[in-house]
């Protein structure tokens, strides 16, 4: 389960379009993260990534190479108190408790980084392993809405899970 999170960087070009241009991973995610991911959209996710300060986006590396990503996204308006939570990881490196630990490592990173009291995360109905991911990490089912969200052709269950800071 040896894992680090790190900024991205142009060299994990490779990588990135390698691991995320899969189907397995892009039924999962929304539209924005498209497939096929291609180098265009893997230099412009990198660059993304790179372009906030505190740092919100980290790549997941395993056995030294980009493997997967992981970000949190302050909210504005009057969700300003709350930040959601997205990740991925190559399908090679599922079942090894990777994303479980990166979430916990990332809310203890966004409470202590950002003004928040909340952060979500919405996988879809049909994505049990993160769903499990996030409960493991101390997340708590706060809602399900039923085939709200339209993915492939085919209306899914949108889940909202959340863990809250301490006082």
């Amino acid at each position: 389960m040896s894992f680090t999170l790190r900024p991205w960087q142009p060299t994990d070009l490779p990588n990135l379009v390698q691991y995320a241009n899969n189907p397995e991973i892009a039924r999962f995610m929304t539209d924005q993260f498209p497939h096929p991911f291609t180098e265009e959209k893997a230099q412009g996710f990198i660059a993304f990534a790179g372009s906030h300060t505190p740092q919100r986006v980290f790549a997941i590396e395993v056995d030294g190479q980009a493997a997967g990503g992981i970000g949190i996204h302050p909210q504005t308006d009057i969700q300003c108190k709350n930040a959601e939570l997205g990740y991925w990881l190559a399908q090679p490196f599922w079942g090894r408790g990777i994303v479980t630990e990166a979430i916990r490592q990332v809310v203890a990173y966004g409470f202590a980084t950002f003004d928040i009291t909340r952060i979500f995360a919405r996988p879809y109905g049909t994505n049990i392993g993160s769903q499990r991911a996030l409960e493991k990490a101390g997340f708590v089912l706060e809602g399900r809405f039923a085939q709200t969200l339209f993915k492939n052709g085919e209306f899914l269950d949108e889940l909202v899970y959340a863990v809250r800071r301490h006082a």
